[in-house]
C-alpha cells in the first residue's frame, strides 16, 4: 500500500503549488533569496524564507505524503512532504508541528506553525521553504558557489508568485 501511495504521488498528482504560509503575500519574502550567498552554515540559501507572525498556520504547498515530521539541527522543527514529480518539499523553523510522518496531506491540511527554531533562533519568525529533487536538472548548474548542487533544487519563488496569479 505504501509503495502504491508513493507511485501515485510521484506520477499522478498535478503540481500546482500554493503559498504555504497562511495570509502571506509577495511582500512576505525576498524575490532574490534563492541561491543567495553567503548564507551561514549552508553556504548558499537553497530556498525562500517567508516571514510571518509566530504561530501562523503553515499548509502544504502541494498535496503529498509526509515522509518526516520531527527535528533537525539547522531547521529545528521540520516537515518533509513528498509531492508530485517525486520532489520533496521542506518546511523548516516551525514553532509547532501539527502533522505526523506518513500522513497523506492536501493543501487544506496544517503541517505546523511559523516559528524560529533551529538556526533561526533569535531571528524574526519565518518559514524556510525549499524544494529538492532527486532527479537532477543538470542544466540548472552554474559557476556560483555550490552551483553543482543547483541540479538537486528547484527555485520555489516563481511557483509562489504564480500561486497569487491563480488565486
Amino acid at each position: 500500500m505504501g509503495l502504491l501511495v508513493i507511485l501515485v504521488v510521484g506520477f499522478l498528482l498535478p503540481q500546482h503549488l500554493s503559498m504555504p504560509v497562511e495570509g502571506a503575500t509577495r511582500a512576505s519574502y525576498d524575490q532574490h533569496s534563492y541561491w543567495a550567498y553567503p548564507w551561514g552554515e549552508s553556504v548558499t540559501h537553497k530556498g525562500v524564507d517567508i516571514f510571518a507572525r509566530t504561530g501562523t498556520n503553515v499548509h502544504p504547498a502541494t498535496a503529498g505524503l509526509v515522509v518526516y515530521a520531527g527535528q533537525n539541527r539547522l531547521g529545528g522543527n521540520v516537515v518533509f512532504v513528498l509531492g508530485p514529480k517525486w520532489r520533496v518539499h521542506y518546511y523548516a523553523h516551525l514553532q509547532e508541528i501539527k502533522t505526523r510522518t506518513f500522513a497523506v496531506v492536501g493543501k487544506g491540511a496544517v503541517l505546523g506553525t511559523v516559528g524560529a527554531t533551529g538556526n533561526a533562533k533569535g531571528k524574526p519568525s519565518h518559514l524556510h521553504y525549499h524544494i529538492r529533487t532527486y532527479i537532477p536538472y543538470f542544466w540548472h548548474t552554474d559557476k556560483s558557489i555550490q552551483g553543482w548542487q543547483k541540479a538537486y533544487f528547484v527555485n520555489p519563488i516563481p511557483y509562489l508568485n504564480q500561486s497569487f496569479e491563480h488565486a
